[in-house]
């Protein structure tokens, strides 16, 4: 009798188990998927979360026409429209304090973002890449990594204690790369991370959360272009005979301004005899403008409009300090 009792409660026990078992089970599908949740996962088990192909020796060759040149001044071309794949990515570091954000800092343009760390912590990889840059500024970002990615970005991240990979090292997104510190022109321990493309500084803020450990999705769709005009016809016929694998990582779109020049050039071959021949004149005489947008600097704003920081300066009557407002007028060239 007693064995048969004892029977009926294992039984019973075993029931309410496998019930409960089944209803987390259930619970665990309905829950949203995290991206990095969905990451660390991957790099645990050594898998990507996304298939791909690209030949990480020489990443976004289809944007960058050189290897070797210093970050700020790298040479390539990538239209507004065009969508970053941020899929595979890993935050940089688990910290979640952002100490200085983008933008105008002490009268001059803060062109990245300082993320609190301490000496020592673990900085990863952000996506898969090669190590661009390895190099010391004592005056600025002290020990700091350049890495280029596929997708078309570049990162950069400095003022470390230590840096644990080498110049044209292929790294995958999660590896460590350096160790958090406090060299350079720095006040305390942290972390400066900076995203770019062909060279110019983009907002971080833009593609990574840090707060919440995220990316802002899984796509970034540029807003203007990037790199030299000069270089459009040759980038976009690189473009078209890339491989599908490395094309998946940047689809650049079909997003161009020939309309907007095309007007100006019907208007031309309407107008009179006379007209046509007085139109250069006067647009030659003209003062061109750049109208100041959230982030931009004199230096963007030259390599933007083919000319020089100190041609701005003078056009301008303005100070190498000078703090720029969103909606300024900047004189591109002097009358």
């Amino acid at each position: 009798m007693i064995k048969a009792i004892a029977h009926i409660i294992g039984v019973v026990a075993l029931s309410l188990v496998a019930t409960s078992a089944t209803a987390q089970d259930l619970i665990a599908r309905q829950s949203p998927v995290d991206r990095r949740m969905n990451m660390i996962n991957a790099v645990k088990f050594g898998k990507a979360t996304t298939k791909s192909t690209a030949d990480l020796s020489n990443p976004a060759a289809h944007i960058y026409t050189n290897w070797t040149e210093s970050f700020r001044n790298a040479t390539g071309f990538l239209a507004a429209g065009s969508r970053i794949d941020l899929r595979g990515f890993v935050m940089p570091t688990d910290s979640r304090k952002v100490t200085s954000n983008y933008g105008s800092r002490w009268h001059r343009q803060h062109e990245g973002m300082d993320i609190k760390v301490y000496v020592g912590d673990t900085i990863r990889a952000a996506f898969d890449g090669k190590v661009r840059i390895r190099d010391y500024n004592g005056g600025g970002y002290g020990y700091y990594l350049v890495l280029r990615h596929p997708n078309g970005l570049e990162t950069l991240y400095g003022h470390l204690s230590k840096q644990l990979v080498e110049e044209g090292q292929i790294v995958r997104a999660g590896e460590p790369i350096g160790l958090g510190g406090n060299t350079g022109r720095s006040t305390g321990s942290h972390l400066h991370f900076e995203t770019r493309i062909c060279g110019t500084p983009i907002n971080p803020a833009e593609i990574f959360d840090f707060e919440h450990q995220d990316v802002t999705g899984n796509f970034y769709t540029t807003r203007r272009n990037y790199g030299k005009e000069s270089q459009r016809p040759f980038m976009e016929t690189l473009a078209a005979h890339t491989s599908n694998a490395e094309a998946s990582f940047v689809e650049v779109a079909a997003v161009q301004s020939e309309q907007a020049s095309a007007e100006p050039q019907e208007a031309e071959e309407s107008a009179p005899a006379t007209t046509k021949k007085a139109a250069p004149q006067r647009r030659a005489s003209a003062a061109r403008t750049h109208k100041v947008r959230k982030g931009d600097s004199l230096y963007s704003i030259a390599r933007e409009n083919g000319t020089t920081v100190e041609k701005l300066l003078r056009a301008n009557g303005l100070k190498s300090n000078a703090v720029l407002r969103p909606g300024q007028r900047i004189k591109i060239n002097e009358l």
